[in-house]
C-alpha cells in the first residue's frame, strides 16, 4: 500500500461460506477479469491484475465492522471518495463471493481444503 492511504469502516455481514471463497483468492485468467486478490490470516488484499498495484486491503472483523486500508496515490488509482469505494467494494465482494467458476478456483479449493485438512492432524 503506497503512502497514500485513507482508512474506512465497511459494514457488512460476511458468512462463513463466503470467507472461505475468498480465502481461496483469485488468479485472473482473462483480460476481463481486472482484480488479483489472497488473503493472508484475516486480511483480503486486491490488487489490479494489469498494474499490480494493491488498491484495497480489508481487515475482516468478527463483529462486520471490517477496517478497509485504500490506495490513494491518483497514479495508482483514480477514485477519491469513500462513498464510491464503499459501493465499488460492495459489488466487488458480491461478485468475488460467488461460487468458483473455473479450473483454477477448484484447484485453490483442492489445495485449502488439504492445507485444512493438514493443520488438523
Amino acid at each position: 500500500m503506497p503512502r497514500q492511504h485513507e482508512t474506512f469502516v465497511l459494514e457488512r455481514s460476511v458468512s462463513d461460506q463466503e470467507m472461505d471463497v475468498l480465502r481461496r483468492g483469485n488468479i485472473p485468467q482473462a483480460m476481463e477479469d481486472k482484480w488479483f486478490w489472497y488473503m493472508e490470516g484475516a486480511t483480503l488484499w486486491a490488487h489490479r491484475s494489469w498494474t499490480g498495484y494493491c488498491i484495497y486491503q480489508i481487515d475482516f472483523k468478527e463483529d462486520n465492522r471490517h477496517i478497509v486500508t485504500v490506495n490513494r496515490d491518483p497514479e495508482q488509482y483514480g477514485c477519491t471518495r469513500i462513498e464510491e469505494d464503499v459501493k465499488s467494494l460492495n459489488k466487488l465482494l458480491d461478485w468475488w463471493t460467488q461460487a468458483p467458476y473455473d479450473h483454477y478456483h477448484e484447484w485453490l479449493s483442492e489445495t485449502c481444503d488439504s492445507l485444512k485438512k493438514a493443520g488438523q492432524s
